[in-house]
């Protein structure tokens, strides 16, 4: 459909223009009028922060899966051992990792809170920080997705107002030549289907990103929920032990 748009574009850009445009993208910015040149440079912007968001996000998740992977498999000997220090050290050097940032903290509480508050309260301590950790890994993951949500839902807007204005331009092209003929209108036409496909071409890879990353961050944040539910049983038979 996107392609049909641009073809149909272009074929009325060259008829508007005598034949003489050609099918490089050079060739359909000259031929274009300013409120679609401004739309195309908006659009342009538009697609290159969505594109930003998601080469930073992928990256990010990625790095996320991989480190918490590693972080699992060592955590989980240094706390069969009980050695809290040694847990939270490997935690520190795995940063990327959301399991490793929820557990960090919660190692970290439970350790304070053990040092200062009376048996009954240490494992509420930790429970509040694994979710205030929870919480703010959330965000962090969350970061940027919003905008992709923002250009999917308006980019089509932004090209239908490229479109408004193509058939603004090709109303005049008609009271301009006194005709109705395709040579009248063409002009304003293909800026409008140029603009609408743009519109649209930006908005569907944000869109499907944008699902496709919230689905990571459901995905994470049952790994972190999962973490901080384990982390609590542990704490709870540490201090049984104790007892």
């Amino acid at each position: 459909m996107l392609a049909n748009l641009m073809w149909a574009g272009l074929l009325l850009l060259q008829d508007a223009s005598g034949g003489e445009v050609g099918w490089d993208l050079r060739s359909m910015w000259h031929s274009m009028g300013v409120p679609a040149k401004i739309v195309v440079v908006i659009l342009f912007i538009m697609s290159a922060w969505s594109v930003g968001i998601m080469i930073d996000r992928a990256l990010m998740y990625s790095a996320a899966r991989k480190q918490s992977r590693v972080f699992v498999q060592q955590v989980a000997g240094a706390l069969k051992d009980n050695k809290l220090d040694e847990a939270i050290s490997i935690a520190e050097r795995n940063k990327k990792s959301h399991i490793a940032k929820v557990v960090a903290t919660g190692l970290s509480e439970f350790q304070a809170a053990s040092a200062q508050v009376a048996d009954a309260e240490v494992i509420e301590a930790a429970k509040r920080g694994l979710e205030r950790s929870v919480a703010i890994v959330h965000a962090e993951m969350k970061r940027g997705l919003s905008g992709l949500a923002t250009i999917g839902s308006t980019a089509p807007f932004v090209g239908l107002f490229g479109t408004v204005m193509g058939i603004i331009n090709a109303f005049k092209g008609i009271s301009a030549a006194h005709a109705s003929g395709l040579s009248a209108v063409a002009g304003g036409i293909a800026e409008a289907l140029v603009t609408t496909a743009l519109g649209l071409l930006v908005a569907v890879p944000a869109v499907w990103t944008y699902n496709y990353f919230t689905n990571k961050v459901e995905a994470f944040d049952v790994e972190m929920d999962n973490s901080s539910m384990e982390l609590v049983n542990y704490f709870i038979t540490r201090r049984g032990g104790k007892k």
